[in-house]
């Protein structure tokens, strides 16, 4: 079982005296910026000069400088750019400014766990991460709640990484709600294979191939629509609050026999071995090395792959439906 901490486990006061960098002021970086500063934190932004982040942290009252300008002043440096861009920007803007006593910290393990970040021996690395979108850890933070965080340590060259790192989570507003130790090898392998097997891939490629089934029977578009891609919704909101149980509580007997029964000839051996096979190409690297690849080609099959997903019929009567639903607007 994991090991979890509480504000009475975080010591904000281990981050008095030092400047936090936030390298990115997109959808994690602006609510990391706002909770510390508000937390009573010294926090820098690093940003494109100009850009249209630059002027929302601005108009944030948050200081803005260069990531390069804010990894030589920062003591905490913490990369929240996607990580397609990190080693880039870690080997122009950062790696020259990574002075002893210094920490880079992390929101994923993606570029330290598959090597393509390598951090000098002389300072701390760590992760904090939030396990929420950064508007809702905004949001949480101004209500005086919290969202459940990750914390893991990959060198600890002060002797206290760990200490630091969950003051800063404490700074997020995480501690309220619980922090889980973790390390970068788990954080990053279950992260990928969560993403591809159920939340991103495997989600997808069941309401579309359902939707295509339904359809290819004669079954109109607009109604298989609603049947297998607008309900999930109701049903994850269902799971969200209270577990499986809590929404075979909520659905009719039907569902909850058809589920028992139906869902195992869906999720059957064939996948299950496939799940193994995608786990076993995260923990090998192969697919570390077939994205970085990728976008060092510049992202040629996954623009092809974006844009011919955005034709599917699936998306068409889908934005159709949605037009019909004012709530969503």
């Amino acid at each position: 079982m994991a090991k979890i901490y509480y504000e009475k486990d975080a010591d904000l006061a281990l981050l008095k005296g030092k400047t936090i960098g936030i390298i990115g002021f997109g959808s994690q970086g602006h609510a990391h910026a706002q909770n510390l500063r508000d937390s009573g934190c010294q926090v820098m932004v690093g940003e494109i000069s100009g850009s249209e982040p630059w002027k929302s942290a601005q108009s944030a009252k948050l200081k803005v400088a260069t990531a390069d300008e804010v990894s030589r002043n920062a003591d905490i440096i913490v990369m929240l750019v996607p990580d397609s861009l990190q080693p880039r920007i870690y080997r122009e803007s950062i790696e020259k400014n990574l002075t002893a006593g210094k920490m880079l910290m992390f929101a994923h393990g993606f570029n330290i766990h598959f090597n393509q970040i390598v951090p000098p021996s002389r300072v701390d690395v760590t992760m904090i991460a939030p396990k929420t979108p950064g508007n809702m850890l905004r949001q949480l933070y101004t209500e005086n709640l919290g969202t459940p965080a990750l914390v893991a340590v990959h060198q600890d060259a002060s002797g206290k990484a760990k200490e630091i790192a969950l003051a800063y989570a404490k700074g997020l507003g995480c501690a309220r709600a619980g922090i889980l130790e973790t390390t970068f090898a788990e954080e990053t392998e279950t992260d990928l294979f969560g993403e591809q097997v159920v939340l991103c891939g495997g989600i997808t490629s069941l309401m579309k191939t359902a939707f295509e089934t339904l359809v290819e029977a004669g079954y109109q578009p607009e109604i298989a629509y609603f049947e297998v891609c607008h309900e999930l919704k109701l049903i994850v909101d269902l799971i969200y609050r209270g577990g499986f149980s809590f929404m075979r509580d909520s659905v009719s007997d039907t569902a909850e026999y058809g589920d028992y029964t139906r869902g195992p000839r869906i999720i059957n051996d064939d996948v299950r071995d496939e799940m193994w096979n995608i786990l076993e190409e995260i923990r090998n690297g192969t697919f570390a090395r077939e994205w970085i690849l990728e976008n060092q080609a510049g992202c040629p099959s996954f623009s092809a792959s974006r844009r011919n997903e955005s034709d599917h019929p699936i998306e068409q009567v889908g934005k159709e439906l949605r037009a019909m639903m004012p709530w969503l607007r």
